[in-house]
This record gives C-alpha cells, sequence and structure tokens, in this order.
C-alpha cells in the first residue's frame, strides 16, 4: 500500500509541473509533440526492457489476443487525453485542463457504479454537487467544457483499464505506446501531414526538449500503472488532486490566465463535492480501522 501511494502521488506530482515542459515547446504543433511523445517513449522504454531483458510478456500476448485489445482501448484513451492537455497548456488554457483532472475522481465513483458498486447517499450529494458545477461553468460561460469533461473522462477510463489489465506497468505502457506509433511516425515522416519538422528546423534546444518527451512522458506513467495496481481507485482520485491544484497554481499565478467570477463559483461547488467525498470515505475507513477486530474461532 504504502509504495504504491508514493509512486501514484510521485506520478501525479510530476504530471502537475508537466505545463512548464510543454510551455517550452508552444512553437510546435499539437499533434507533432503527440507524435515524439510516443516515438521517443517506444525508444525508452526498449532500451529499458533491453536492459532488463523482459520479453516474455510478447508470447503471453501471443497466447492470449484479448490482451492486446485491452491496451488498444486504453491506448486510444491516452492518445485523445494527450493531444488535448497539450492544445489546452499550448492554447493557455491551463485552468481549463486542471478543471479535468478535478473531475476525474469523480468519473471514477461513476464507473464504479456502472461495474456495480453502490453508492452512499452522501457520495451522491457530492456527485450531484459536482454536476451543478458543470452545469453552472457550462450555462455561465454559454458553451460545454469540453476540454475538462475529455480529459476526465479518457484519463479516467484509462486508469480504470489499466488497473484491470493483466500486463505490468512497464509491459502495458509499451504496448500502449506501440499501438499508436504508427500513426506518430507516419505523422513526423509524410510531408503533407501538417508537421512542421521542428526536430530538424528549430535548434538543437527544441530537438532535446523533443528527445526528453520519451523519459518525461513514461516515467509518470509508469509510476502510476505501478501504484493503481496497488491501491484502490478511491485512493488513486483522492491522490490526483496533487496535480490539477499544481496546474491550477501555474495557470493562475505564473501564466496569469483569468479565474474569477462565474469560473471560480463552478470551481469552488467542484471542490465542495470532492472535499465532501473524499472526507466521507477518510472517516470510514478511520472508523473501519479503529474497530475492535476479533479472532476467529477454533
Amino acid at each position: 500500500m504504502l509504495t504504491g501511494v508514493l509512486s501514484a502521488g510521485s506520478a501525479f506530482l510530476l504530471w502537475g509541473v508537466f505545463p512548464l515542459y510543454l510551455k517550452a515547446l508552444k512553437a510546435v504543433p499539437s499533434l507533432e509533440i503527440l507524435s515524439h511523445r510516443v516515438l521517443w517513449s517506444v525508444v525508452f522504454l526498449s532500451l529499458i526492457l533491453a536492459l532488463r531483458k523482459q520479453w516474455t510478456w510478447l508470447t503471453e500476448i501471443k497466447r492470449r489476443p484479448g490482451i492486446a485489445l485491452i491496451f488498444v482501448a486504453s491506448a486510444s484513451m491516452l492518445a485523445i487525453n494527450w493531444v488535448v492537455y497539450i492544445w489546452a497548456i499550448n492554447a493557455d488554457r491551463i485552468v481549463d485542463a486542471s478543471l479535468g483532472y478535478f473531475i476525474a475522481p469523480l468519473f471514477n465513483v461513476l464507473f464504479g457504479v456502472m461495474l456495480g458498486e453502490r453508492l452512499r447517499a452522501i457520495q451522491w450529494t457530492a456527485v450531484a454537487l459536482a454536476a451543478a458545477g458543470v452545469a453552472w461553468l457550462t450555462i455561465s460561460a454559454g458553451q460545454v467544457p469540453w476540454i475538462a469533461l475529455t480529459l476526465a473522462f479518457t484519463f479516467g477510463l484509462y486508469g480504470l483499464l489499466r488497473k484491470t489489465a493483466s500486463l505490468g506497468a512497464l509491459e502495458g505502457l509499451t504496448v500502449e505506446t506501440l499501438t499508436m506509433l504508427p500513426l506518430s511516425a507516419a505523422f513526423l515522416l509524410i510531408p503533407a501531414s501538417g508537421s512542421s519538422h521542428a526536430f530538424i528546423s528549430s535548434g538543437i534546444s527544441t530537438s532535446l526538449l523533443l528527445i526528453a518527451a520519451g523519459p518525461v512522458t513514461a516515467v509518470p506513467l509508469l509510476l502510476f500503472a505501478y501504484g493503481a495496481r496497488r491501491i484502490p481507485l478511491s485512493l488513486v482520485g483522492i491522490l490526483q488532486y496533487i496535480g490539477p491544484t499544481i496546474q491550477l497554481l501555474l495557470g493562475i499565478w505564473l501564466y496569469h490566465e483569468p479565474f474569477g467570477g462565474y469560473k471560480l463559483l463552478g470551481f469552488a461547488l467542484i471542490w465542495l463535492a470532492l472535499g465532501i467525498y473524499s472526507a466521507e470515505g477518510l472517516l470510514r475507513a478511520w472508523a473501519h480501522r479503529s474497530m475492535p477486530q476479533t479472532l476467529p474461532s477454533r
């Protein structure tokens, strides 16, 4: 449990400061950054697998093709999440992106309901408050907060798929990036794809930043996948507040994005929902641990 908490918490901390990295690549188109993330992640992960001589998982995929289908689904969620997030950061929408990751834990709750979990009244209250916050943001802005909802849905579903996957964190991420590699390579290599070919044309600093996309992408995902398999999904949701909190502070104080009025009220409703849900879960866990344990009869 402790290892899982530390791993997942570290992943969310790294994701929290990730906008700093993307801002350094603001001149590069979003799809091009995504393609480099995939390419250099494959290279980075392949080096790790080669050093560890860890290839037996390929036999399991050949023996059970259904495993690959799960990772195709998780790779699809990951690709959508990546490209929307990259675009949002470089379009000066860090605050909107942070909202997505504040909402994501409540999507975990809804996914749990879909899998047969029963919510208590206080949990339904939290979900209703979060829904009211999203509705308020939609009505006040005159449009659905699509950035936040897309990020929340794709990341929540990605976490659920990875939690139920049978491969380890390293092997699973390798399968996911390999799934995305053909389209990414085509985008980077085909002249008419829309790529700016920044790796060649934008200088050594940009090239090094793009190469760094491999470890920058893979390390937190590996930490997250490792941690998510060892702790309850509800605890993953609580730790997940670390990332969007850092992102929100970066958006407001470092990049001076607007945050006030109707947006503040919408966020407040969602924060209240998260606070109620988290507090209820922690109190129940504390009460459960404080109950006297009876020894089994012989």
